[in-house]
């Protein structure tokens, strides 16, 4: 089996810089933002580095990166200007996904705010059969999520409804985040095989393409999307991860991960420590 697995680093010094972070980490795929999440500032593609970085994972063996899209990109919202702004934006990252090499671009599916559920469906349904051409390059992967609030994508059904309204939806794939499948009510922990079985009938397993690989802070089914370092338990002050280190190995070691890129997306304890090269020799299961 061949393990593909990383973390989410910072775009800040290019893509040389985000891979020789990976490296550090012992990684050999990784995930970036193209800028910062919460807004639209980018550096322009020409700085970032791109050709330095795509050598240097040639030489350090690191593939398959992923590009997470902004988070204030929202193509369930009923406000024109935000729906807008959601198209448009998405529309730029997909061309800077490209130029960086990367065959995935994950999203978050949106919220419906003060309409409901079919409405966000259609509505991102819609915004995708705008973005999306013949020629778009990577997987538009709609990430599973928690089920906070009026997000969309809490389920492998409501996924599937987006996915079977898009046009060309061969160019859509999913990212199953383990924390956001735990909390919305899967069995990651006990029932992994049928939560895969579930969702391969649903949605088909040709459509999995990434992974988050994450703990979570809140018990099965608690809808909250608080994320966990990987087998913290409560005595210390990073908080108890509900799902646990043993169900996230079996997880990550599972055929269906297999070649797959798996990113942790882990919290930092504190504004200098993160555990990103711990977490994965323990998912390696490095001692």
């Amino acid at each position: 089996m061949s393990l593909l697995i990383g973390s989410h680093v910072s775009i800040s010094k290019g893509l040389l810089g985000a891979a020789k972070t990976a490296f550090s980490y012992n990684a050999n795929t990784f995930m970036i933002y193209t800028g910062a999440p919460q807004n639209t500032r980018r550096k322009p593609i020409e700085d970032m580095k791109i050709e330095e970085g795509k050598l240097y994972m040639k030489e350090h063996d690191i593939k398959d990166i992923v590009v997470h899209a902004p988070y204030l990109i929202n193509l369930a919202s009923y406000k024109e200007e935000i729906y807008n702004l959601a198209q448009s934006f998405l529309t730029t990252e997909i061309k800077r996904t490209e130029a960086i090499g990367s065959n995935y671009l994950v999203i978050h599916p949106g919220s419906y705010t003060t309409k409901d559920i079919n409405y966000g469906i259609n509505r991102i349904a819609e915004g995708l059969n705008n973005v999306l051409a013949k020629t778009t390059q990577p997987f538009i992967c709609l990430e599973t999520m928690a089920g906070k609030g009026s997000e969309v994508g809490k389920s492998f059904e409501e996924l599937q409804m987006i996915i079977e309204k898009v046009e060309l939806n061969e160019k859509i794939g999913v990212c199953f985040d383990t924390c956001h499948t735990h909390d919305s009510g899967y069995d990651i922990i006990n029932n992994f095989d049928n939560t895969i079985k579930e969702f391969d009938d649903i949605i088909g397993l040709n459509r999995l393409k990434v992974f988050h690989i994450n703990g979570s802070l809140n018990d099965i089914g608690s809808r909250k999307d608080r994320h966990a370092n990987i087998g913290a338990d409560i005595s210390n002050k990073r908080g108890k991860d509900y799902i646990g280190l043993n169900a996230l190995y079996n997880i990550v070691h599972h055929p269906v991960c297999d070649n797959k890129p798996l990113i942790l997306e882990t919290p930092w304890i504190d504004k200098t420590t993160n555990l990103y090269k711990e977490e994965i020799a323990m998912l390696r299961g490095i001692k």
